[in-house]
C-alpha cells in the first residue's frame, strides 16, 4: 500500500490581527464587528488583489494569507497598513481598529485549499513581535526584498519566539507614506497630504531603560486619581536623576492609563527592557504603595514589594521605591549613581495636594482647565510661599496660554510669566523641571530666548532624561538660529517619549527646522506626521502651510492657510515675531513670504 504524496510549496505567508481586540469587544461589539469587516472588504482585500494574495483563512480578528512573492507580500503589507492608517487618521483611539502584521517565507504543507506547517506559525509569532500599525518580515523574507522595494528594515535581532525551535532574525519596515499611496487623500483632512510613517520597534538603549506606567489607584475613590499620577511622576522624577538610567518621559508611560497592559508589549513599543508597575491606596492618613518591575524582554519578575507608612511618610515611600527599583537592576549601573540626594518638593503635604492637582488640570489641555490650573497653584503658593515647582508650573500654564491661543492680556501674562520664573530660580536653582519650564516660558512667552536657553541647558545637564527639557530646548535653539542643534534635541525628546500624546510639540519643531533649512519636504512630512496626533494645533498648521507655498504646492498651501485662519481668524503676517521669537531676521522673512504665498492677510 503506498502512502499518500504530500503536497508543498513555497510561499510567503502573511498573519495578521487585530491589536486590542478584546478591550474593542468589550467596548462596542457590533460596532467593532461591522467596522472589521467593512475593513476586510474595502482595505485587506483591494491589497491582496492587487498583488495576487490569496486569503488561506480569516480567524475572528484576524487573518493568514497566502503570496507567490515576497516582494507581493511586503508590497501587500504596506499598502493595506497606509490604508489603515487613513482609515483612523481622525477616529479616536480607543475605537481604532489597528492591525499587526508578520510575514515569513517557507515550505509549505497544502491540502485542498487549506496550508500548513511550521512557515505559519513562524509567520502568527512574528506578528505578535510588531507594533500596533507595524509589520515585522523574518530574515528569510528580509533577503528576498533588501533593496527592491522603497522601504527600510530595523535589524531587531534573532528573535525567541514562542514554541519555535530556533531564534528567527527579524525585521521591522518603514516606508514613506509618500512612496506608496493608493489613494489621493481624504476630503475631510486637506492639509494632510501624506500620513505619518509607519512606526517601527525600538532599539533598546545601550543602557538600562525602564517606564514607570500608571499606577492603579486602589482608594475607591475617583477623586484620587490624582494623588496616584502625581506619585508616579516623581518616582519618574528620581530614577530620571540616575545619569547611568534611560528613563521614558511621564507623557508616553500615561498613554497606558486606564488600560490592561500587555508589558512585553509595553516594553517594545517605549523601547525599554524594564517595566514598573503598580498601585497606591490613601486611607485617612495611611497609604499603601505596591509595586512589581518586570523585564520586559521576557516577561519575568525581577521585584515585588509592598510599603505601608503614614501620610506625613509620603516622601520617605516614594524614596524606598526608587531605592528598590535601584537595587534590583543595580548590576547594571554605576555604583557612584547609588548616591543620590534625598529631595523632599515641600514640608507642607496640602501645597503639595494642590500642585498635583493644578499638574492634574493642566494635562487635560482645555482652556478652562488651564484657568482652574493657575488657581491651583496660587493656593498652594499661599499655603507654601517657597515650593518652587508651583512657581514653575505657573510659568509653564502660561506658555501653555500662549500655544494654544488662550491670551486675553498680553502684557499681563508676560509680566506674571516673568514674576513666576524670577520666583521660582531664587528658591530652586538645581532642579531640572523648574529649570526646564521657567526656561522655556522666558524664551516663548517672555521672549527672554538668550537667558530662556541658560535655563534649559542646565535643565539638560541635570537630567539628560527630560524630555520636556530637550524639546523645548529644541524650540529655543530654533528661535536662535541653531538648525542642527535644535534637530538633535527633537530627536533625543522623540526617543525619550515615543508615545507621549503631546510628542506633536517635538515633531513640530522638526517641521520649523526642515523649513528653516529649505528642506521642504522632510518638514512637510514631519508636519503631516505632527496633524496625525493634533490635527487642530495652530503651529503645525502654519508650518504645513510653509512648506507647501514653499514647495510649489500651491493649491495644498491655500487650503492650509485657510484651516488655520478657520482655527484663528485673527492671525496676520505683521504677527510672525510674537508668535515664535525668531532671532534672524531672515528666517522671519521666509515664513513671511510662504505665508503670502498661501494667503495670509498682511
Amino acid at each position: 500500500m503506498t502512502s499518500e504524496r504530500v503536497v508543498r510549496r513555497l510561499a510567503a505567508i502573511l498573519a495578521a490581527d487585530v491589536a486590542g481586540y478584546s478591550r474593542l469587544m468589550g467596548r462596542d461589539e457590533n460596532g467593532t464587528l461591522a467596522r472589521l469587516k467593512m475593513h476586510r472588504t474595502e482595505r485587506l482585500e483591494p491589497a491582496l488583489a492587487r498583488h495576487g494574495g490569496r486569503l488561506v483563512k480569516l480567524t475572528g480578528d484576524g487573518a493568514l494569507v497566502e503570496l507567490t512573492s515576497a516582494v507581493d507580500a511586503v508590497s501587500a503589507a504596506i499598502e493595506f497598513q497606509q490604508a489603515m492608517a487613513e482609515a483612523n487618521w481622525d477616529r479616536p483611539e480607543n475605537t481604532a481598529i489597528v492591525f499587526r502584521i508578520g510575514l515569513h517565507l517557507g515550505d509549505l504543507i497544502v491540502e485542498g485549499d487549506d496550508l500548513y506547517g511550521d512557515g505559519i506559525n513562524v509567520a502568527a509569532r512574528l506578528e505578535a513581535e510588531a507594533p500596533p500599525g507595524g509589520v515585522v518580515i523574518s530574515g528569510d523574507v528580509h533577503n528576498a526584498v533588501a533593496s527592491r522595494l522603497k522601504a527600510t528594515f530595523a535589524d531587531l535581532g534573532r528573535l525567541a519566539l514562542q514554541n519555535i525551535e530556533r531564534p528567527v532574525q527579524a525585521f521591522g519596515v518603514k516606508w514613506d507614506p509618500a512612496d506608496w499611496q493608493v489613494s489621493p487623500p481624504s476630503a475631510a483632512a486637506p492639509t494632510v497630504a501624506t500620513l505619518s510613517t509607519a512606526y517601527v520597534p525600538l532599539t533598546l538603549p545601550d543602557k538600562p531603560s525602564i517606564a514607570v506606567l500608571p499606577f492603579q489607584n486602589m482608594s475607591g475613590d475617583p477623586e484620587q486619581e490624582y494623588f496616584a499620577d502625581g506619585l508616579v511622576e516623581d518616582i519618574i522624577t528620581a530614577l530620571s536623576s540616575f545619569k547611568s538610567l534611560f528613563v521614558i518621559a511621564r507623557n508616553s508611560s500615561f498613554t497606558y492609563k486606564g488600560k490592561t497592559i500587555d508589558v512585553k508589549q509595553a516594553g517594545r513599543e517605549l523601547g525599554v527592557r524594564y517595566i514598573l508597575e503598580g498601585s497606591v491606596r490613601k486611607a485617612g492618613s495611611r497609604v499603601r504603595i505596591t509595586g512589581q518591575l518586570i523585564d520586559a524582554t521576557t516577561g519575568g519578575h525581577l521585584w515585588a514589594d509592598r510599603f505601608d507608612g503614614a501620610l506625613e511618610d509620603i516622601f520617605d515611600l516614594q524614596d524606598r521605591v526608587t531605592t528598590s527599583v535601584i537595587g534590583a537592576i543595580s548590576p547594571q549601573l554605576e555604583r557612584a549613581e547609588m548616591e543620590r540626594a534625598q529631595r523632599k518638593p515641600t514640608e507642607s503635604l496640602q501645597a503639595y495636594d494642590y500642585y498635583l492637582r493644578s499638574l492634574a488640570s493642566m494635562y487635560r489641555h482645555t482652556r478652562e482647565a488651564n484657568i482652574e490650573a493657575l488657581k491651583l497653584c496660587q493656593i498652594a503658593n499661599n499655603i507654601d510661599s517657597e515650593f518652587a515647582l508651583t512657581y514653575a508650573l505657573g510659568v509653564n500654564l502660561y506658555a501653555q496660554r500662549k500655544s494654544f491661543g488662550w491670551v486675553v492680556d498680553a502684557a499681563q501674562e508676560i509680566a506674571e510669566t516673568r514674576r513666576l520664573a524670577r520666583r521660582a530660580v531664587d528658591l530652586e536653582k538645581y532642579d531640572p523641571w523648574v529649570l526646564a519650564m521657567v526656561g522655556n516660558g522666558l524664551a516663548y512667552v517672555a521672549g527672554e530666548v538668550e537667558d530662556g536657553a541658560a535655563h534649559l541647558a542646565r535643565a539638560v545637564s541635570r537630567d539628560s532624561n527630560l524630555a520636556f527639557a530637550r524639546y523645548s530646548s529644541g524650540w529655543v535653539k530654533l528661535y536662535l538660529g541653531e538648525i542642527d542643534a535644535a534637530i538633535q534635541q527633537f530627536d533625543v525628546a522623540l526617543r525619550l517619549s515615543p508615545l507621549d500624546q503631546r510628542i506633536y510639540l517635538a515633531q513640530t519643531g522638526m517641521a520649523f527646522a526642515h523649513f528653516l533649512a529649505g528642506r521642504y519636504g522632510d518638514g512637510t512630512s514631519w508636519a503631516t506626521t505632527a496633524l496625525q496626533l493634533q490635527h487642530s494645533f495652530l503651529s503645525t498648521q502654519r508650518v504645513a502651510m510653509a512648506c507647501y507655498a514653499m514647495s510649489g504646492r500651491i493649491s495644498e498651501a491655500q487650503q492650509s492657510c485657510a484651516l488655520a485662519m478657520q482655527t484663528d481668524p485673527g492671525q496676520r503676517i505683521s504677527q510672525i515675531k510674537d508668535r515664535n521669537p525668531f532671532r534672524r531676521p531672515e528666517d522671519i522673512n521666509r515664513f513671511a513670504q510662504a505665508f503670502r504665498i498661501a494667503g495670509m492677510p498682511e
